[in-house]
């Protein structure tokens, strides 16, 4: 199991644009639909170790965040022919069986992942209202063979002190997990 590290893309970054279908939903889902809220994307998949340690605290602490006022959206980007369990059908089915409150939306072409410079899964920006960066790392210090509890410490410190207009540290630590899987030719040139 190699980790890859965020590429910790620069505070302040304006978000990139997306509008990806939602194989949950049906249709598709914009950065548009979330005009003037505060959004943390997550570049995530299905089978990835590093997400699947956290997915049910991650899960509960989305939903109620959204309660909270935070628009929150996973991606997928993972290449489908080498990665049959992170397909369309089966992210829906993820989706049920965690109960998700938020979209998990198929980046098919993987330009969203490279627009936003994901190198990993899970892989979180977290941006405010004006859809400026303002937290880019680790959702907790946990990982599959450490013994660091799975609380999202790091990530629920940035919302809330987003949520009530409190200073974010700057003091951020890269997410690590399996590196997004790339289509061949696709690969990007940030590493």
């Amino acid at each position: 199991m190699a980790e890859t590290p965020s590429t910790m893309l620069g505070i302040g970054t304006l978000a990139p644009d997306f509008n990806l279908p939602d194989p949950s939903g049906g249709g598709k889902v914009s950065l548009a639909d979330y005009a003037g809220k505060p959004i943390l994307v997550v570049f995530s998949c299905n089978h990835c170790p590093y997400v699947l340690h956290i997915l049910e605290s991650f899960t509960g602490f989305a939903n109620e965040a959204q309660r909270r006022g935070l628009a929150v959206v996973m991606i997928s980007s993972n290449d489908v022919a080498g990665y049959p369990d992170d397909s369309p059908e089966k992210m829906a089915a993820l989706a049920q069986r965690y109960g998700f409150e938020f979209p998990y939306l198929y980046d098919e072409s993987q330009q969203v992942a490279l627009a936003y410079r994901a190198a990993c899964t899970p892989d979180f920006f977290l941006f405010d209202s004006a859809h400026r960066l303002v937290y880019r790392g680790q959702y907790d210090a946990s990982r599959p063979r450490n013994q660091a509890p799975v609380d999202g410490s790091d990530m629920r410190a940035a919302v809330d002190a987003l949520l009530t207009d409190k200073p974010i540290s700057q003091d951020q630590i890269p997410s690590v997990g399996c590196n997004i899987k790339w289509r061949a030719g696709n690969e990007p040139d940030y590493f």
